[in-house]
């Protein structure tokens, strides 16, 4: 039996990401955000949703550009910190011991420690109530070689041992039991 609950935000696991951003080292910032996402594959654009009282709002839409860093469970407590103190008070980069890295096309820095960084360009801010959405064009994507498939060149994110959000806590991901189109193959 099922029950009726109050409309509210139940799509669970999302990654908890750290959000970098700011055109100078005086400027940068990070921010906490599981309210991220692909929205399209051609072309590539993801979004993050981001309360408007929040430091890294003014930041964001200023510069119009952000990176997405994917976090580990190495990254969990500084993930945590970063989302419930604020850019005002802190230089986070310093208070949770993580490296700021140039990017490649985005002003913005990316986090050294993280093993995936995505570089975005703001192309829309919808408002929507309690956040606002910005949507971005993906323009680069950093990913460290540790997590590459020699054999196939292809990134194997799962041995990075991701960060996951749901419902107010963060996890480590299970054992993997299939993968995309498993389902429908062909015994061999």
């Amino acid at each position: 039996m099922k029950q009726d609950w109050k409309p509210g935000t139940m799509i669970y696991p999302l990654p908890a990401v750290l959000v970098s951003c700011g055109s100078t080292k005086e400027e940068y910032n990070l921010i906490t955000v599981a309210w991220t996402g692909t929205i399209c594959t051609n072309p590539p654009m993801c979004y993050i949703s981001v309360r408007p009282e929040r430091y890294s709002y003014d930041i964001i839409k200023r510069n119009m550009e952000f990176v997405i860093n994917l976090t580990t469970a190495d990254m969990a407590y500084p993930t945590d910190w970063c989302g419930v103190r604020s850019g005002k008070n802190f230089y986070k980069f310093d208070e949770m011991k993580l490296t700021p890295g140039p990017c490649k096309i985005v002003s913005a820095p990316l986090i050294e420690e993280s093993p995936v960084c995505i570089e975005c360009r703001v192309k829309e801010i919808l408002s929507l109530g309690s956040h606002d959405m910005f949507i971005a064009e993906v323009v680069n994507v950093r990913a460290d070689d540790n997590h590459l498939n020699e054999k196939t060149g292809k990134l194997e994110l799962a041995e990075a041992n991701p960060l996951v959000y749901v419902h107010g806590n963060y996890y480590e991901l299970g054992e993997k039991i299939g993968k995309f189109g498993w389902s429908v193959e062909k015994k061999k």
